[in-house]
């Protein structure tokens, strides 16, 4: 597929300024919009990016993870691809199997699994399914802008709600308020727990680097509303980018505090493949003037590179910094009464769920 690079313009409500070179690909087309200068129409159609949403023929929705430093062994993810935009996003790089870019395609051209609550329905009804907690949001926000319209995490608790199955939440988008409905019974029965994942207090830096997402007040507003409903909620400082968020860690952890967070966590910034790429044209185009002091921090964690692929040490980092991030992290964590996991979810009451047919199953 041929895949364009726009860099210096990037497109309006988007964190990516350019379309990376896909990995799998062998040809790349840059795009050379230099007869355009002085036509402004023309210009202007250029840097308007419409989301497009695509069917996605996946037959199955539950995935499984063996990497150890990753905590959960199964996901679902009605949605591939994210609106959010955000401009570090790890997951960018799974865009590239579909013959996408990871940088501008990744967050304009949104697959959709539109059959997600059926084919789990059917997961769980098979024999071999024990009830394990599935995470929601695994690889990309299950609560992005289309969920608001196409409902498709909700009719999947739905699902697990109707069969005791325990689930986790990670997202961005104060959206997962809409569904207290079927939180707080799920809740009530020990099958759902949901974190906040808070990059920064700033709503001006939240809106370049993470352009799509709720607003850091309305992600705190969130915590709050879904504490006062008796649903576990922790917060997730992710990421932890060296120079750039790193100093506010005290802050978020203290606000989260505030608004009902019982638990805390944070990953380090990773930048693998095409997000590293991405990242750094975000950082010329939104923060030059930090641009080489946050590359050399990340690198100071990284072994002097700016990635680090290892398990065991890419979701921490290593260095004098990196140990100085996590003491920091440690320290206020402690001091709000964060340093505890929200409480554990119950398997044993999983049921198999009614088949798609609406037939019971008998054994």
């Amino acid at each position: 597929m041929d895949s364009e690079h726009q860099a210096g313009s990037p497109a309006i409500g988007r964190a990516a300024g350019l379309h990376p070179a896909n990995r799998f690909e062998s040809v790349y087309q840059e795009a050379d919009l230099s007869q355009l200068a002085s036509d402004d129409d023309l210009l202007s159609g250029q840097h308007r990016m419409p989301t497009e949403f695509l069917p996605d023929a996946s037959r199955t929705i539950i995935r499984e993870n063996d990497s150890p430093d990753v905590p959960f062994r199964y996901s679902v993810n009605p949605y591939r691809g994210c609106e959010h935009g955000c401009a570090y996003c790890y997951a960018r790089p799974s865009h590239e199997t579909l013959g996408l870019d990871a940088g501008l395609d990744f967050e304009t051209k949104i697959l959709v699994k539109r059959d997600a609550p059926d084919l789990l329905r059917r997961e769980l009804g098979r024999s071999s399914w024990q009830g394990e907690p599935l995470m929601l949001s695994g690889v990309t926000d299950c609560y992005q802008p289309a969920e608001r319209k196409l409902g498709l995490t909700r009719r999947c608790l739905e699902v697990m709600l109707e069969s005791r199955q325990p689930a986790t939440i990670v997202t961005k988008n104060a959206l997962v308020l809409r569904d207290l409905d079927i939180l707080v019974p799920m809740a009530q029965r020990r099958l759902i727990a949901v974190a906040l994942s808070v990059t920064t207090l700033d709503a001006d830096l939240a809106r370049r680097l993470e352009p799509r997402t709720s607003t850091p007040e309305a992600r705190l507003r969130a915590i709050g509303e879904l504490s006062t409903a008796g649903v576990p909620v922790g917060v997730m400082v992710a990421p932890i980018i060296p120079g750039l968020n790193d100093e506010e860690i005290p802050a978020i952890l203290h606000a989260a505090s505030e608004a009902g967070a019982k638990s805390a966590s944070f990953i380090l910034l990773r930048l693998p493949f095409a997000v590293r790429p991405i990242f750094e044209d975000w950082l010329a185009r939104c923060e030059p003037l930090k641009r080489e002091r946050i590359e050399a921090l990340i690198r100071a964690t990284r072994g002097g590179r700016m990635n680090d692929p290892r398990l065991g040490s890419r979701m921490r980092g290593e260095g004098p910094y990196a140990e100085q991030i996590a003491k920091t992290f440690r320290v206020f964590a402690k001091r709000y009464n964060l340093n505890r996991e929200l409480a554990k979810l119950d398997s044993t009451q999983f049921r198999p769920p009614r088949s798609p047919s609406g037939q019971m199953h008998m054994f």
